[in-house]
């Protein structure tokens, strides 16, 4: 099975990163397995012109974001790992799900409605959000809730059956509860 981790944060050694490795290293080797840190893609904004629409590519020169859509394309399973960022994901991976519409639905406009097709049926995914906000504050809509659901909804949209979602409370305290964590991430290698 072809598994690719997107890690989202900008610190490659924090919490996200721990658990990431903490999931590929419970993998087996039948899997074969990708990994791309998005802080290091260069991804420019879009543009908002709609020529992607309905079914056509970016008319953006071609940059990391056609990059990471063929890997996306590639993967069975897709593990996302994220920190919280004002109740969203961090803004470099929204460049990426903003520039990269038709990879996840076919979506046309007839007559007086709006019909969105998803177009990533099949594939799977686990989401790893951390948060600094203790619990139970990291589970409001400002925190934790709404980085999982922004993510929830583009994968939705792409047809993507979401497996597992591992949320991180007190992230600052990562360390006393690091073996719980780990073990949650184990079960979702498990899964994949």
């Amino acid at each position: 099975m072809n598994v690719l981790f997107i890690h989202a944060s900008p610190r490659k050694k924090g919490v996200t990163s721990t658990l990431l490795s903490e999931i590929r290293s419970a993998l087996g080797p039948e899997h074969e397995v990708r990994t791309v840190h998005v802080s290091d893609l260069r991804i420019k904004p879009c543009i908002g012109c709609m020529k992607c629409r309905p079914d056509k590519s970016c008319v953006l020169p071609r940059d990391d974001a056609q990059e990471l859509a063929e890997k996306v394309r590639w993967a069975d399973f897709i593990v996302i790992g994220c920190p919280v960022y004002w109740g969203n994901m961090p803004g470099t991976l929204k460049l990426f799900f903003d520039r990269n519409v038709p990879l996840f639905e076919y979506a046309e406009a007839k007559a007086i409605r709006y019909i969105p097709k998803p177009r990533l049926r099949g594939k799977r995914a686990a989401i790893v959000v951390s948060s600094v906000s203790p619990f139970p504050y990291n589970l409001l809509r400002s925190q934790s809730r709404g980085t999982v659901g922004a993510l929830r909804t583009v994968l939705k949209a792409g047809g993507v059956k979401i497996e597992s979602v591992l949320t991180v409370a007190d992230s600052y305290n990562f360390d006393k509860k690091k073996e719980r964590y780990l073990k949650k991430a184990r079960k979702i290698a498990g899964r994949i």
